[in-house]
């Protein structure tokens, strides 16, 4: 089902990919499917509640969230079962959108993307494994290094930091739903409690030590055939440019 999931946002992005060239008929589109407040304020558009769940503002917004989905929605999937898992997906997008009106039920602005129904996974994977080893790729310059950083720092400081955007989210006037995935984190973590006691609750934590029922990904670095390249030297200069 995360793989379903995974190919429906992609298609349908693809689908309307070609109305980016034209910003009249793309926010057209994006009010008419994506989830607007102050349409639902007037009783109409609630079919948008789910179809915004499919839509993504760019290419960007789509590949970090089906990272994200594709990271963590595997091990949620094998816990609830696959439909079960769909609904769950479903109606943390729902939850994610209901607190996002909440907030600003007057909205003008359409939300679009499959966030809060992530939030939701994140949330639920939170509770099930606080201690599984998520890799962060760090970057700086000349420096390369995955640094191994427990899920429960990882997801806990990505929660605090949308309710922190969603309370100064009305001052900034910016253009990220953090109410949403804020939502949508609180109602999958709800979720998911009945399921995590019936698993045996803090028995199943001391079962699987708060990991994943998998091996963890290892990298080691390894020789390759590229060579070293030596120390610069300073050339004279020439009257072109290559």
């Amino acid at each position: 089902m995360t793989w379903s999931l995974l190919v429906a946002n992609v298609v349908i992005f693809a689908l309307y990919f070609p109305l980016f060239g034209d910003d009249y008929a793309l926010m057209r589109f994006f009010v008419e499917w994506g989830m607007l407040p102050a349409r639902l304020s007037a009783g109409e558009g609630h079919f948008t509640l789910v179809t915004h769940q499919f839509l993504h503002g760019d290419l960007l917004h789509l590949g970090a969230n089906m990272l994200f989905l594709w990271i963590f929605g595997d091990n949620l999937e094998d816990l609830w079962g696959h439909w079960k898992y769909l609904a769950f997906y479903l109606i943390c997008g729902l939850a994610a959108a209901g607190l996002q009106f909440a907030a600003e039920p007057q909205s003008m602005i359409p939300m679009v993307g499959a966030s809060g129904a992530i939030a939701g996974v994140l949330g639920g994977y939170f509770l099930f494994y606080p201690r599984a080893r998520v890799d962060m790729f760090l970057f700086l310059i000349i420096i390369f290094r995955i640094i191994p950083i427990p899920a429960w720092l990882v997801l806990g400081s990505w929660f605090i930091m949308q309710v922190l955007g969603g309370l100064g989210s009305a001052a900034d006037g910016g253009g990220v739903a953090y109410w949403a995935h804020a939502g949508g984190f609180i109602a999958g973590l709800v979720l998911c409690l009945p399921l995590w006691w019936r698993k045996g609750g803090p028995a199943y934590w001391a079962k699987c030590h708060g990991h994943p029922p998998h091996a963890e990904a290892r990298y080691r670095y390894v020789k390759t055939s590229v060579p070293v390249a030596g120390r610069a030297t300073r050339v004279r200069s020439s009257p072109w440019r290559r």
